[in-house]
């Protein structure tokens, strides 16, 4: 660990502050195809199959970056790594708007995503600005860049209309070409790389960067990762096509809507950051996954009629009483936000454990984890797509990320109970669940004194 006694507090919020907004513009055109992909859709005559393949093939870069993003970011440091990443997706942002098949259009998304991979050297260099007491707030304000998505979905739809598909791709790669020059002048080397520099040591080996990766403990974070961080990509990037399809809405108000659920879901990270330094991040994923539990659950009920034959009439005529029961789209909008804040609580949850468990390592096991949760955001697109091609029914999509959570809900559950248990081996054949063992243990002492007295 580097020494932080001559960091200043102005050098942390500078580090802070730069790395956010970096991070707030390369989210942004991570997310594009939200928007595009629309207008891109009509224009290619894309099923909902091939529609969720380009939405998802950003975030397949993105997500498979991240760990060799995470080494590099290790070994040469963050001032270096964040501008380089961000002028070669600038650079492919460019590109996109000169293809015009569906293959190049893949081929252009695959480079595009490598804006996702911001997010790794970016955690990798603001948490070697911060002790292990203030992590979990700074990395959640660094993560609350995922406030990138709300800027693509309530401004893009505006831009698209008044310039094109073309040129706001082109004005998005200027913009984070922009910002990338500024971050390179403006920033400085992180105390672990100017120790280095000092000392001459040199940093740690790939291999060696990997060996956290043999804990199991990393891979069940990775899966917490994929529902809270994988989910709300994917959710980002298909929730304006579910307003346009669903609710008929126009695409600037499926933008707006969308940026609803992407606003909280960003913004609210730090304060699961804060949260988690408080009450631990132990607390905060039980409240995100119980919530969205609850949230799925109604989500998931599909617009439905019920046909019930009552008491035949007085004339002998059927007597048919028609319920009809389904989401209104305010209600709906309500609760995405809802989903979206708790799922910003359990993003800054699950990257709080990292710099505290693996302070040497943070790339390396950050980038696992990123990578997983990205792959959440690269698979459930195409699933959605799937699903809805196969049952045409559009409430499916949220039937699948229910049990997909229930299942992640089991196992934390299930894990926290074994690792309580060997810490504490009382409370292995202790079928009351006392909260304190050792005072159990005491109450029922107490009782058998007095009935053998």
């Amino acid at each position: 660990m580097a020494d932080l006694s001559t960091v200043t507090r102005s050098d942390q919020y500078r580090a802070l502050g730069l790395s956010t907004i970096a991070f707030t513009a390369c989210f942004a055109v991570w997310t594009i195809f939200s928007i595009i992909g629309v207008q891109i859709k009509e224009d290619l005559g894309l099923n909902e199959t091939q529609f969720g393949l380009l939405v998802a093939t950003p975030v397949l870069t993105g997500s498979l970056s991240r760990i060799f993003l995470g080494v590099w970011t290790d070994q040469f440091g963050g001032r270096i790594m964040l501008p380089l990443q961000m002028l070669i997706t600038a650079l492919a942002t460019w590109l996109l708007a000169t293809v015009t098949t569906y293959e190049m259009f893949l081929v252009a998304a695959l480079g595009l995503g490598l804006a996702g991979g911001s997010f790794i050297i970016g955690i990798a260099y603001v948490s070697r600005w911060f002790d292990a007491n203030s992590q979990g707030t700074a990395l959640g304000i660094f993560g609350a860049g995922n406030v990138g998505a709300a800027v693509t979905n309530f401004g893009a739809p505006f831009l698209l209309l008044a310039v094109g598909w073309q040129d706001t791709a082109r004005i998005y790669a200027i913009i984070l070409a922009a910002i990338a020059v500024l971050f390179y002048i403006f920033s400085k080397e992180d105390p672990v790389r100017v120790e280095q520099k000092k000392t001459g040591a040199r940093p740690a080996t790939a291999i060696k960067q990997l060996e956290p990766l043999k804990n199991i403990q990393v891979w069940r974070f990775a899966t917490y990762y994929f529902f809270v961080f994988g989910a709300f990509v994917a959710f980002a990037s298909f929730l304006p096509r579910y307003y346009v399809g669903a609710y008929g809405t126009t695409l600037a108000m499926a933008g707006i809507f969308a940026g609803m659920y992407s606003l909280p879901g960003s913004i609210f990270r730090a304060l699961g950051g804060w949260m988690s330094d408080v009450w631990g991040a132990r607390f905060v994923m039980y409240l995100t996954f119980i919530v969205s539990l609850v949230v799925l659950f109604i989500m998931s009920y599909p617009q439905t009629s019920y046909v019930v034959t009552g008491i035949p009439n007085a004339d002998g005529t059927p007597n048919l009483i028609r319920f009809s029961f389904g989401m209104p789209l305010w209600g709906f909008v309500f609760l995405s936000i809802v989903l979206g804040f708790v799922m910003s609580l359990g993003k800054a949850a699950v990257y709080k454990h990292i710099p505290v468990y693996f302070p040497n390592n943070v790339g390396a096991v950050g980038g696992l984890v990123g990578m997983i949760g990205g792959l959440g955001g690269f698979i459930l697109p195409i699933a959605f797509g799937i699903l809805l091609d196969t049952t045409r029914v559009w409430s499916s999509v949220f039937m699948l990320m229910f049990v997909i959570v229930a299942i992640s809900t089991i196992w934390m559950h299930v894990a926290i109970i074994r690792m309580d248990r060997k810490l504490h081996p009382e409370l292995k054949d202790n079928k009351h669940l006392s909260d304190v063992p050792h005072e159990r243990k005491m109450q029922e002492g107490t009782m058998l004194a007095e009935q053998k007295s």
